[in-house]
């Protein structure tokens, strides 16, 4: 048997310009090779207002039980200029043992090994007892609404059940293995309102400048840690990214001041229970003086945690195994859509190295693609019979 070809399957979806909400040719090129190895295929859209309609596609083989799934996404974030890019982003060129283009590492890299390692996996008989089913969405990069959370609602209204999930995100941090993630922090965004009086600068007693009381509860804010971390997860971080009273004229005390901010947070917290707290400490500093209020946008990125079981430590081995890394057990980084899956099932994220993620230049070492595709064959080989 002639193994299947990650770096062939990842060119082909590099050359397909599926930025998000695109499909691009994408989710075709899977469906192809999918279902010529016996997959069962369906490609399904969601919509929603004001929203752009979504195409993502759910394939599975096997009805039996472990059933393993692979969560990723074809979407891109846009290349922006080509002409700053070394090889065109679209192109899928091969230039010094490695493959450029936009989704290379995030994530159609990840993506083409799972799928070479599946097709190897049911070429060599498998899966003889369990199920092996991907779930790719169109929308990762964008608002994540008609992707992730809507498909894999639909596959478990179907009466779809999954023992575990990887999920392809980009997980390495130097070097291919060297981190798994196992669980991710929460973000909340939100917005420190200050009202005051307005007035003329020349007469300070006539108004009440809110960026005063703007600038002590930000600092009331950020001045004590949050928490000071738990087992898997650092300490909670709050950061103001902008500040704005919308005042053009210099000789004019605004009537308000806004300060944006975003909190990273940990599983001590939920959304709600970190609202309050920063409602306590705010409150605590503006006292009977200040007039101020905090708006929280709506957020769909929790806290989660796959705490670390067989899986996980199955998972790891092979991983040492086919790099020689022990790969650190980590919940740093961004959001993802194991958000979601976590709770259908145990979920972790094991892909390729993100350091050219969303860049200039995005790229994998071809060499990289074939450790995952061995990583990803032993996985099914181990997890699925």
């Amino acid at each position: 048997m002639t193994p299947a070809d990650p770096v062939a399957i990842a060119r082909d979806l590099i050359r397909c310009r599926s930025v998000t909400p695109d499909e691009g040719g994408a989710l075709s090129c899977l469906a192809r090779l999918l279902g010529g190895a016996g997959f069962s295929v369906e490609r399904v859209t969601f919509s929603q207002p004001g929203t752009p309609d979504v195409e993502n596609l759910y394939a599975r083989i096997g009805t039996g039980s472990p059933h393993l799934t692979f969560a990723g996404h074809t979407d891109v974030v846009p290349a922006g200029d080509d002409s700053r890019w070394t090889h065109p982003p679209f192109a899928g060129d091969i230039a010094d043992s490695q493959l450029w283009g936009r989704g290379a590492v995030d994530m159609k890299g990840a993506i083409a090994c799972f799928v070479a390692a599946a097709l190897d996996h049911v070429a060599l008989g498998g899966p003889a007892k369990g199920s092996i089913s991907l779930l790719i969405s169109g929308d990762e990069e964008g608002p994540a609404i008609n992707g992730t959370p809507k498909l894999l609602s639909w596959a478990i209204g179907r009466g779809e059940t999954f023992d575990h999930c990887v999920v392809g995100e980009p997980s390495g941090d130097q070097a291919l293995g060297d981190m798994i993630k196992i669980g991710r922090r929460g973000s909340l965004n939100g917005t420190l309102v200050v009202t005051g009086k307005q007035g003329h600068v020349a007469y300070p007693q006539r108004a009440d400048n809110p960026i005063r009381g703007l600038v002590a509860l930000m600092t009331a804010l950020m001045a004590e840690p949050l928490d000071h971390g738990t087992e898997h997860f650092d300490p909670s971080n709050l950061e103001f990214t902008s500040v704005d009273v919308g005042n053009r004229t210099v000789n004019l005390i605004p009537g308000e001041a806004r300060a944006r901010f975003n909190v990273r947070f940990n599983d001590r917290h939920t959304h709600d229970s970190l609202a309050r707290l920063l409602e306590a400490r705010a409150g605590a500093a503006a006292g009977t003086t200040i007039g101020w209020r905090l708006d929280f946008d709506p957020s769909n990125s929790p806290v989660f945690l796959t705490r670390p079981d067989a899986f996980v430590d199955l998972v790891a081995t092979i991983v040492r195994d086919v790099t020689g890394r022990q790969p650190i057990l980590s919940t740093t980084g961004g959001t993802s859509d194991a958000r979601f899956i976590k709770n259908a099932c145990p979920v972790l994220e094991l892909g390729l190295v993100g350091r050219t993620a969303h860049h200039v230049d995005e790229r994998v070492a071809l060499a990289d693609l074939e450790h995952l595709t061995e990583i990803y064959r032993r996985v099914l080989a181990a997890s699925v019979y």
